[in-house]
């Protein structure tokens, strides 16, 4: 799997349920933008969606799964719109635009075997 920085930007939704922290109503802006590092195998994002509450908790409004395997290979993605999906069921749709900048990872060609180390030093008490 790619290893590298992926940006992502949550530029609107539209259609979400109207919440409290839906000022703009059912179709929020944010162009927020989140970096994240990719080190290991991940094939998808899952952004969750949460009001915001002055009193009692945060309420769950949806939930998105961006599949990165574009991000991966075109490294970039143009703002496209995702489902939200609450409890199964489709509750609207978040626009999000994404950029991988790959991570040149550098071999040197040698096993770890042959890197030396306590098992090739050797000791002056010998």
């Amino acid at each position: 799997m790619p290893q590298g920085t992926l940006e992502v930007v949550l530029v609107d939704a539209n259609g979400l349920e109207s919440t409290d922290f839906l000022f703009e109503g059912s179709s929020p802006t944010w162009n927020e933008t989140f970096m994240f590092s990719i080190s290991k195998d991940v094939k998808e994002l899952k952004i969750r969606i949460m009001d915001k509450d002055t009193i009692g908790a945060d309420d769950f409004v949806g939930e998105v799964i961006v599949p990165l395997e574009a991000a991966f290979e075109a490294e970039r993605v143009p703002t496209t719109m995702y489902n939200v999906v609450k409890d199964g069921t489709l509750c609207g749709g978040l626009n999000v635009s994404l950029k991988f900048t790959h991570q040149n990872v550098r071999s040197r060609g040698f096993s770890n075997e042959d890197l030396g180390g306590w098992k090739s030093s050797s000791s002056a008490m010998d």
